[in-house]
């Protein structure tokens, strides 16, 4: 299992927003280079986050994004899930009749269960978590 590029850098998008001044607008540009994403895709990424509501979009000259909720009630499935949608290891997961298996399916029992852990670890984390996670990471490497 690996995530997309998509769901790993809007992820980092969001953190660098959240670990700035929550009421400052922050242009994309600032995002893309401090976090090291092509500002292209990363604006991509970010519409979606919009459309979302995880992030508010400003325009104008000094438009640019802040978060549109709090960090400590946005949780990292709801940010994983605003950009891929609803996420799933396995295609025959959410549809039962993509696994020639069908319910008998052992391997798809087991990922089912895995899935389940995944997604309670994803649901009980918020964005706050991460930024505290971040601090920690930063203050232990000065």
């Amino acid at each position: 299992m690996q995530f997309t590029k998509a769901e790993e850098y809007g992820t980092l998008g969001v953190l660098y927003l959240a670990e700035k001044n929550s009421s400052s607008v922050t242009p994309l540009s600032e995002i893309s280079e401090a976090m090291k994403i092509p500002e292209k895709f990363l604006a991509k990424i970010f519409q979606s986050l919009s459309k979302s509501g995880i992030v508010r979009s400003h325009r104008g000259v000094r438009g640019g994004f802040t978060l549109a909720k709090a960090p400590n009630t946005l949780t990292i499935k709801e940010i994983l899930e605003s950009i891929q949608g609803p996420y799933h290891l396995c295609k025959c997961i959410p549809d039962i009749d993509a696994c020639p298996q069908g319910p008998e399916c052992a391997f798809r029992n087991l990922v089912v269960i895995a899935e389940e852990r995944l997604v309670t670890v994803f649901e009980s984390h918020t964005l706050a978590d991460l930024v505290k996670w971040q601090k920690e990471k930063v203050s232990t490497s000065e």
